[in-house]
């Protein structure tokens, strides 16, 4: 993994000293309240209903032992004792007081990290495949090209106050694990017609309030021009984007008023004056690939017999390596997911221990890795098959290893009311129900491939527009409702859910979703996973029988 240099510390740490000083004065009463909250922005501190939220960077979802370990001293030093993994790969401490908070962002750049740019109107965090450089459909290891774009983001003078928030994401892969359509600016690798590879390049994407699904701006960039496209297109969005509205301020209201081919007339335009001078070399890529060098595999690891044989024996070892566990590139290693779907838990929640325990077994399993997802669970990616078994029972010991990956229990879920002072409604009780009626492993694993996603406003944190089941969260004069939608996807089949009808009452939303997956094992064909059955007979079975 990436490892900062001197200048990559040293911006952090006088980051650090900086916000100290802009915390001390605004406690003191000599900052107003505008003043530090802009400040405070720059710095992922947010403040919800009860308290405090510090939103902590995890570029590319990719985290050391080390810093596993700093995250649960965090917690365990400075707030109640967990951690949230959150939908763009990064970590957040919902209780820290506003006095410990430099400290907190002291003891993270010790391990390299910090919270700049995780919030605010600003380029966020990159985010990835979570199986990226182990996955066996790769055409190229995008986590270079990720923290190249993370140097050019940080700090950008030019950038600082964009007319709102703004978003990258990269796939390297041929299934999209990253969501690229649903961006600002999706980026993916892929081969042209010449066997050359490069850039397919989307904008206009995005969730929240107005779902949008990202248009082709340019079908293949050239590698070089990397950087100088972003920066044309982040330009013309700064010049153009709206700034009297903010819920009309994203770059996908821009290109839909524009239409997309004024947006990659003017982004040509801009991008003509300025690509000479920002060519990114072989030799710079080839320097940033080192960084993310293959770890030294065991060449026989495939020669294993223990693997099979704990398989014969152990029916709950076998399931949970069906639905937890991936296909590597290596012949011999696994890719395992730690599911943080317990049904007693909320959803991408882990505890101080946990994160120490996990951070052990990356030591002793992965090479000291641990990978975030954007589905809120976490990955240790280079596992040897002959250390599953050993893994899976330190796992099974910590509740870390729920056998629903991909099911309809492994939903992302955003704090809701609970935490969140723009949520409508709740979101954590809701999917603690939903959990407890789908409680039957059986079940869930008959039902198959389901992505049930909630969020608890409009600003859609959790994705429900493109959940294959979508649950929003709405406010009807003090009283807590839920949107349905079926049909969303953030895969290659891009999609946004489509409405089923009237919002549902709070005490009949568990009702309706289970009632929708008995529609859907009454429709559907054998082995038809339930958004092709959604997609083949609408959603009218589902509506009728719902209301």
């Amino acid at each position: 993994m990436y490892q900062y240099n001197d200048n990559d510390q040293t911006l952090i740490n006088e980051r650090v000293t900086q916000f100290r000083g802009q915390t001390e004065r605004y406690l003191k009463g000599e900052l107003g309240e505008d003043e530090f909250r802009a400040l405070r922005l720059m710095n992922g501190l947010y403040i919800q209903t009860h308290a405090p939220m510090l939103r902590v960077a995890g570029p590319y979802g990719l985290l050391s032992s080390r810093q596993l370990r700093m995250i649960a001293h965090v917690s365990r030093k400075y707030d109640k004792g967990y951690a949230h993994i959150t939908t763009r790969q990064n970590i957040q401490f919902n209780w820290p007081e506003l006095k410990n908070v430099p400290d907190i962002l002291e003891d993270l750049a010790s391990v390299q990290m910090h919270a700049i740019q995780t919030s605010g109107n600003c380029l966020r965090n990159t985010t990835t495949d979570h199986l990226a450089g182990v996955c066996t459909d790769e055409i190229e290891d995008p986590r270079p090209y990720c923290e190249i774009i993370r140097q050019w983001t940080i700090l950008h003078p030019e950038f600082a106050y964009l007319p709102r928030k703004f978003k990258i994401a990269v796939s390297g892969s041929k299934q999209d694990r990253a969501a690229t359509q649903l961006h600002d600016i999706g980026l993916h690798l892929i081969k042209n017609d010449a066997g050359e590879i490069g850039f397919k390049v989307l904008v206009g994407g995005g969730l929240g309030r107005t779902p949008v699904i990202g248009k082709v701006i340019r079908p293949f960039l050239e590698k070089k021009h990397l950087l100088s496209y972003l920066e044309a297109i982040v330009r013309v969005y700064n010049l153009n984007g709206r700034r009297d509205n903010k819920y009309k301020a994203r770059i996908k209201i821009l290109v839909r008023e524009s239409g997309i081919e004024n947006m990659t007339e003017w982004v040509e335009a801009e991008w003509q004056q300025i690509k000479q001078d920002m060519e990114v070399s072989d030799a710079r890529y080839s320097e940033m690939k080192n960084h993310f060098a293959p770890h030294p595999y065991e060449t026989n690891a495939n020669q294993d017999s223990s693997f099979k044989t704990h398989l014969a024996q152990d029916k709950n070892f076998v399931t949970w390596v069906k639905h937890n566990v991936i296909d590597h590139k290596i012949p011999g290693y696994r890719a395992v997911f730690v599911s943080l779907k317990a049904p007693a838990i909320a959803p991408g929640d882990i505890t101080e221990k946990q994160l120490d325990d996990v951070a052990e077994m990356a030591d002793q399993y992965s090479f000291g890795e641990i990978r975030t997802t954007h589905r809120q669970n976490l990955v240790l990616a280079d596992v040897k098959q002959a250390n599953l078994f050993s893994l899976w029972q330190k796992l099974s010991a910590l509740s870390l290893a729920t056998p629903n990956i991909g099911t309809a229990t492994d939903m992302i879920c955003c704090p809701g009311l609970d935490f969140c002072a723009l949520a409508n409604a709740s979101s954590i009780n809701i999917a603690k129900e939903i959990n407890e009626a789908l409680d039957d492993i059986d079940y869930l694993h008959d039902i198959g491939d389901l992505k049930i996603n909630m969020s608890g406003c409009m600003n859609g944190c959790a994705h429900q527009s493109v959940g294959h089941i979508g649950i929003l969260g709405v406010d009807k004069k003090g009283v807590e409702w839920y949107q349905l939608t079926l049909g969303g996807s953030s895969e290659n089949d891009a999609a946004l859910g489509q409405r089923l009808g009237p919002a549902v009452a709070k005490d009949q939303i568990t009702k309706a979703i289970t009632t929708i997956l008995e529609v859907y094992i009454k429709h559907r064909n054998e082995q038809e996973i339930f958004l092709d059955t959604v997609n083949r007979v609408g959603i009218t079975p589902f509506k009728q029988a719902v209301y």
